[in-house]
C-alpha cells in the first residue's frame, strides 16, 4: 500500500515517490488494478505535476505489461483472440 493511501496522509498533495511505491515489481497479472490505483492517485493533479507525469508514463506501461502478456504465441485461424486482445487490435484498426 501507498503511504498516499493510508488514510492519514490524505492531507497531503501526492508525490512522485507514492506513484512508484504502487508500481512496486508490477506483473502482468496486477497491471490493470495498478493502473486504476495510479490513475486515481494523479487524477485531480494539474498536468506538468511531477507525480501526474510519472503516473502517466507508468499508466502506458501498464496498458502494455496488461495487453502484452496476453499474446501466447500467433492466433490460429480456427482460434479467436481474448476479448481485451481482440479489443486492442480493433482499436488500433
Amino acid at each position: 500500500m501507498s503511504e498516499y493511501e493510508r488514510p492519514d496522509r490524505l492531507h497531503r498533495e501526492p508525490t512522485a515517490e507514492d506513484v512508484r511505491q504502487l508500481m512496486g515489481a508490477s506483473t502482468p497479472h496486477f497491471a490493470l488494478q495498478l493502473r486504476n490505483r495510479i490513475r486515481t492517485l494523479i487524477e485531480a493533479l494539474p498536468s506538468g505535476h511531477p507525480a501526474r507525469v510519472e503516473g502517466e508514463r507508468e499508466i502506458e506501461r501498464l496498458d502494455q505489461l496488461a495487453l502484452g502478456s496476453e499474446r501466447r504465441g500467433p492466433i490460429q485461424a480456427h482460434e479467436e483472440g481474448l476479448p481485451s486482445f481482440r479489443g486492442r487490435l480493433d482499436a488500433a484498426d
